[in-house]
């Protein structure tokens, strides 16, 4: 038998052996066609999640294999993207990894990878298709409990997500490692001995819900993961419920409506205590941002002090918020937005019963966020006291002019 003849056999037998391989490979496989629904479905893909490029939609799990028989066109991108690895398994094994590109509309490669475009998008069903849309230009949610503490008859349950992790009796409360910036074990125990009833929660950390463009809820890890810490500090900050921007993209701030009042000198009330608590509104209103359409107050964990006042209800009240109160009230109505909840057009500005930092609300009724900016010059009854409103505006649109005026006492 001649060389070349031996050489030509040798071939014949390796590809009729790699044909007996493949075809076993093709008896074992499940042979299924798939819409992105339905792969979604049958691979628990994480619909609604939020991706940045180059994540994958399968996240950690291992790629998805099907039969190389029932889906011969696969192979086609592999030899497009020169995936020798891939081809050769592909060849020895029968299988070939499934191609995304299939069954997506966009923002998803065919190996499942995220691409195209910037910041975080999120993994979605476009019709029976997947697809990774991009984030809007603004991007918003509302926070909520996410992990509670709920006082029990004989300590307190630990509640993350609406699921039981544990529950501690009483004399355990003050072994608990919880806390932010905002509380210790000390308050919480506070909480547990003085301001609370059986059933009563103590929020530990709050998620994000109700997201704008219809994505996920996410646990309070998952703000800082994919929003950054500056948005995870602002979520502790302001009182559960809060409307919270997480995202803005291609935007510019603009100046709005800016006014601005004194303090003014009424000692009958104490001078002194009404400068504390002017300084404290501003400090609960200055940086907050509320979104298009939505109602947001000052934040929480924000304390004032208390002047004695007959007049008012329980014979106090936190005398010196009226000046700032009225800047941040006129700023607003210049904006064009309505009077905002709790306060009155009247120098005494803030009605009694409202907290001047969480249950004072502003509506904003443009179709961009809005951040209002608050800060004081100098000190004393002549303290100057600002209010000014800040546009999100996106890149491609005019801004329009703004006004500084003076509110007297």
């Amino acid at each position: 038998m001649s060389y070349k003849w031996r050489n030509s056999s040798l071939k014949i037998v390796l590809i009729l052996f790699v044909i007996c391989v493949m075809l076993f490979a093709f008896s074992c496989v499940n042979h299924k066609s798939f819409t992105g629904k339905s792969l979604a479905e049958t691979y628990n893909l994480p619909v609604g999640e939020s991706m940045f490029d180059g994540d994958s939609v399968l996240g950690k799990e291992d790629m998805i294999q099907v039969s190389l028989l029932d889906s011969p066109y696969f192979l086609l991108h592999e030899i497009a993207t020169l995936d020798l690895k891939g081809i050769l398994m592909t060849l020895t094994t029968g299988v070939v990894p499934y191609d995304f590109a299939t069954v997506s509309s966009g923002g998803i490669d065919s190996y499942g990878k995220v691409y195209g475009f910037e910041g975080p998008g999120y993994l979605a069903l476009d019709g029976d298709n997947l697809a990774v849309k991009a984030p809007d230009t603004y991007v918003w949610g509302y926070s909520y409990p996410y992990k509670v503490l709920t006082k029990t008859e004989s300590g307190v349950d630990v509640v993350e997500d609406g699921k039981l992790v544990k529950s501690v009796p009483e004399n355990k409360i003050k072994n608990l490692d919880f806390h932010n910036d905002f509380y210790n074990v000390t308050s919480i125990q506070n909480w547990y001995n003085y301001d609370s009833d059986v059933g009563s929660n103590f929020t530990l950390e709050k998620g994000i819900a109700g997201f704008s463009d219809g994505r996920s809820d996410i646990s309070h890890a998952d703000i800082s993961r994919i929003f950054g810490k500056d948005v995870s500090d602002y979520v502790d900050a302001y009182p559960t419920g809060a409307p919270i921007v997480l995202y803005t993209g291609n935007t510019t701030d603009t100046d709005g409506e800016q006014h601005y009042t004194y303090l003014g000198s009424h000692p009958e009330y104490g001078d002194s205590i009404r400068e504390y608590n002017a300084r404290q509104f501003v400090e609960a209103w200055n940086g907050t941002v509320i979104p298009p359409n939505c109602s947001g107050s000052g934040r929480d964990y924000v304390y004032f002090g208390a002047a004695a006042d007959a007049s008012a209800p329980g014979g106090s009240a936190a005398h010196g918020v009226c000046p700032p109160a009225r800047a941040l009230r006129d700023s607003v109505l210049a904006e064009g937005f309505d009077m905002p909840t709790g306060l009155t057009g009247d120098e005494n500005a803030v009605l009694f019963g409202y907290n001047p930092a969480s249950d004072i609300k502003v509506t904003n009724t443009h179709d961009y966020p809005v951040k209002i900016l608050m800060w004081t010059e100098g000190d004393g009854t002549g303290m100057a006291i600002h209010s000014k409103i800040v546009r999100l505006l996106p890149e491609n649109q005019t801004n329009s002019s703004s006004n500084v005026a003076n509110t007297t006492i």
